[in-house]
């Protein structure tokens, strides 16, 4: 067999981060594959996932909330940010997601929006692991139009009354803390729209866990219940207004993704790669046969390509010039492609490939969601589809 690379190889990927970001990208890929990667695949079997002790041994790695700054969070790069959520996600979407929800969702909407008081209450303990967050703005019947939400936050006296349902809440039944947001009289529309810092021990809050799931096994998902939940009126994050706040929180997650998906893509690829060239067929590898190389060699294009193009959102982002059309770029590319290879590469393994001894299938259901959350590839080629014709066709 002549000298083989990598795709990091092929593609020159290290010349393009700096010994720091690659520093913190090995440490992360380093403690996904010794700590989480033996264990995913039974977690994702029985549907379980011992989230708060992970919480914690995640919050000791320093990757909750890395990307912001001060009350105890790492204050990295989004390049360095981007690059964990790869490592994590190359391991499988849960953990990734447990990591998103409460960096990019709970704790940047406290962290942008919220008041000091908040901040000094939930993000030092949240970094460290030790309070875990949900982030409430999905419903049953609202996920793509969010203005449209039913949950209502009315004044009684000096206080909130808050009511409704959210639906599809990572991490929601094992939080400490819920960022909900919830329709008020204080703007006309979408504009009254405002961000809530709930206690999950506040009476009338509930967060009944979602079960009987084929994709994201390995994580926790709610639904919220809000019956009537009074709030002080200290609960109201001040400086978000309408639905800027959540849009904002949501941009950040998005970010992590069209990263965290390219996780996913190589760890099927190289899992392939791997198979392929112990695999005898007809008396040679299967990795010797041109049809096998072909689908080697197109899936490469698309990984090294979908790295290019996070890496170069992340140096954006970095900058402060990212726009939200260009994150949707990114989130719809990444997850588009990387769940198009999952099922490509589950051809090269054959039967092997549905089973949980290899990670391939395990992927593929977990991009399933992963491909409609944090809007759906429809919603995203809008987005870019207005900013390039400047007509918004989402009506």
């Amino acid at each position: 067999m002549s000298n083989t690379q990598s795709l990091t190889q092929l593609f020159a990927l290290d010349s393009l981060l700096e010994p720091e970001e690659i520093a913190i990208r090995d440490t992360v890929r380093k403690f996904a594959n010794d700590r989480i990667r033996p264990h995913i695949a039974q977690w994702f079997e029985e549907a379980k996932l011992p989230a708060r002790d992970l919480a914690k041994e995640l919050g000791a790695l320093g990757v909750l909330g890395m990307h912001l700054d001060g009350y105890g969070c790492a204050g990295m790069s989004a390049t360095a940010y981007g690059l964990a959520c790869l490592e994590l996600e190359a391991v499988d979407s849960g953990i990734r997601s447990l990591v998103s929800v409460q960096g990019s969702l709970a704790m940047f909407s406290i962290h942008h929006w919220g008041s000091e008081e908040q901040k000094q209450e939930w993000l030092p303990r949240m970094a460290a692991g030790e309070a875990i967050g949900c982030f409430g703005l999905t419903e049953p019947d609202f996920g793509s139009n969010p203005a449209g939400m039913r949950t209502n936050a009315k004044r009684d006296g000096d206080d909130w009354i808050l009511s409704g349902t959210k639906m599809w809440i990572t991490n929601g039944s094992i939080a400490d803390v819920a960022v909900v947001w919830a329709q008020t009289d204080l703007d006309e529309g979408p504009k009254g729209i405002r961000g809530f810092v709930v206690p999950t021990d506040t009476p009338g809050f509930s967060a009944p866990e979602i079960h009987a799931k084929m994709s994201l096994r390995a994580s926790v998902t709610s639904e919220l219940v809000l019956d009537g939940v009074r709030l002080p009126s200290s609960a109201m994050m001040p400086l978000a207004k309408g639905l800027r706040g959540p849009l904002t929180a949501l941009g950040e997650a998005r970010f992590g993704i069209a990263f965290g998906a390219m996780g996913a893509a190589r760890d099927c690829l190289e899992t392939a790669i791997d198979y392929a060239q112990s695999r005898i067929v007809f008396d040679k590898p299967l990795a010797a046969f041109q049809l096998t190389q072909a689908k080697i060699a197109d899936m490469a294009l698309e990984v090294g390509k979908g790295h290019l193009l996070a890496y170069n959102l992340g140096r954006i982002k970095d900058r402060g010039e990212i726009t939200p059309e260009q994150i949707s770029t990114g989130k719809l590319n990444s997850v588009r492609e990387a769940i198009a290879i999952a099922r490509e590469c589950r051809t090269i393994l054959g039967a092997n490939g549905i089973t949980l001894e290899y990670p391939v299938i395990r992927h593929a259901n977990n991009l399933e969601s992963v491909l409609t959350y944090e809007g759906t590839s429809e919603m995203h080629q809008l987005s870019i589809g207005k900013v390039l014709t400047g007509e918004a066709a989402f009506r």
